[in-house]
């Protein structure tokens, strides 16, 4: 089972074969049986995934930024990703995986037309599937996930009626071709997603999740301006307690993320599992060790912001690398991103408020690119003896680069819209009252 997995991540990212489900030129060598563990394991991958999100991601973004804004971060995760939900079932899985169309988008299956709990999604193994709601529940909470990241670039000053318009209009005309471009494997040439069709790995999503959000953010914290007082004043954490919590619920749910790309429980799943380990530990030590040398002290933030980097940079690469990989890559990821953080990105002026460009975007990158020489037999990875590190290096390049264009085009014409409709920023007033009285009317703690 892992030797054919290893031939499948030759070809493409990990999720993409399961758009085989509604594909009658696929065929198999014998019935299809809906296989139980499967099923099970991806359920409970699924369900680990949300928990990444509420309350994972929303406690590690609200723990980050002044008390005045804290339950503005939390309702922002909330809603957005419920957004995201709603428009996945509408329309979203329908222009992702939804049938043959074009390379940059499916076609069918809106509102989850013709979706049965019979009807069923394709593994990796022949003769062995999992119902396509479960398929299409785990591939939702990646939509709600990735938007919600965007919201760390965001926070503190961007109107909640703004977020909403913004994240309806990137996840049509952004998210969900980047998915279709990187996952969807079609019945011919025309109709496989572009990138797919390039070969390039991602097994879960370092283009599509991580590279996406980042750039998204970069592009809405610039359109958006600083926050009042940046670089002037000090607006350190309320509650790194708050944000430990989140980073470790992330932690956890990324074993969903990661080994559930797998589709199966098996083998494949068990590397992805120990490299979401490895490298989240590589990242959390190696950040530390990165504020050493740049004369700080080794700090909890760092630590947090580490095992975020490690989790970022693997998760490309989850189903490729060998634990050594996993480790190399979340040692670079948290050195290059705490570097950034700490040293560059003051000096380019941008408010990256809680380092959404800083640590997903350039974490992607990382690992999407870095993924072509961890795959290699010598570091522990899973290619062939035929594999071509240069080859597959040059399509991993040219997969970021189209990511990275399609994710900044698509996210300033998102923004410029609401922009147009609501004014994006809160005023003056609100944003030093604070968002959560000024746009929610109510405090996240009364004493």
């Amino acid at each position: 089972m892992l030797e054919a997995m290893k031939n499948i991540g030759q070809y493409g990212g990990a999720l993409g074969l399961a758009a085989f489900a509604s594909l009658p030129a696929f065929a198999q060598t014998a019935a299809p049986v809906v296989d139980k563990g499967d099923t099970a394991w991806m359920m409970t991958a699924t369900v680990l995934v949300m928990a990444m999100i509420v309350p994972g991601l929303a406690l590690f973004y609200g723990g980050l930024v002044r008390t005045k804004n804290m339950l503005s971060v939390l309702t922002h995760i909330i809603a957005v990703s419920s957004l995201a939900m709603i428009i996945w079932v509408i329309y979203g899985y329908g222009l992702a995986f939804g049938g043959d169309a074009n390379q940059f988008v499916s076609t069918g299956k809106w509102f989850l037309a013709g979706v049965t709990p019979d009807s069923q999604a394709a593994t990796f193994s022949d003769g062995f599937k999992i119902p396509e709601y479960v398929f299409i529940a785990f591939q939702m909470t990646f939509a709600a996930i990735t938007v919600s990241l965007v919201v760390g670039g965001l926070v503190e000053r961007m109107k909640f009626s703004a977020l909403m318009i913004f994240a309806a209009i990137w996840l049509t005309i952004v998210y969900f071709p980047i998915a279709h471009m990187v996952w969807y494997a079609g019945a011919d040439e025309a109709s496989t997603g572009l990138i797919f069709g390039w070969g390039a790995l991602d097994f879960a999503g370092g283009t599509v999740v991580h590279i996406n959000a980042g750039i998204s953010a970069l592009v809405g914290c610039i359109i958006l301006g600083k926050r009042i007082g940046y670089q002037k004043e000090i607006m350190a954490p309320h509650s790194l307690t708050m944000t430990l919590i989140g980073t470790g619920l992330l932690w956890v749910g990324w074993f969903g993320f990661n080994a559930g790309s797998a589709l199966e429980a098996n083998g494949s799943a068990a590397l992805a599992m120990m490299n979401t380990f490895a490298a989240t530990a590589g990242g959390v030590l190696f950040w530390m060790l990165t504020e050493k040398a740049l004369g700080h002290k080794g700090s909890m933030l760092g630590a947090c912001s580490g095992a975020i980097a490690g989790l970022v940079a693997i998760t490309p690469a989850a189903g490729n690398a060998g634990p050594a990989g996993a480790i190399l890559l979340g040692a670079v990821a948290a050195i290059l991103c705490c570097y950034f953080v700490m040293k560059l990105k003051a000096k380019l002026g941008f408010d990256d408020s809680l380092d959404a460009f800083g640590i997903h975007g350039i974490g992607g990158i990382i690992g999407s690119i870095g993924v072509a020489i961890v795959n290699l037999p010598a570091l522990g990875g899973q290619a062939g003896d035929d594999y071509n590190v240069g080859s597959q290096l040059g399509i991993q390049v040219a997969a970021v680069l189209v990511a990275i264009a399609w994710a900044a085009v698509g996210s300033a014409i998102a923004f410029s819209i609401a922009k147009a409709i609501t004014g994006l920023r809160v005023s003056e007033e609100v944003e030093r009252e604070g968002l959560d009285l000024g746009e929610h009317g109510e405090r996240a703690y009364n004493y």
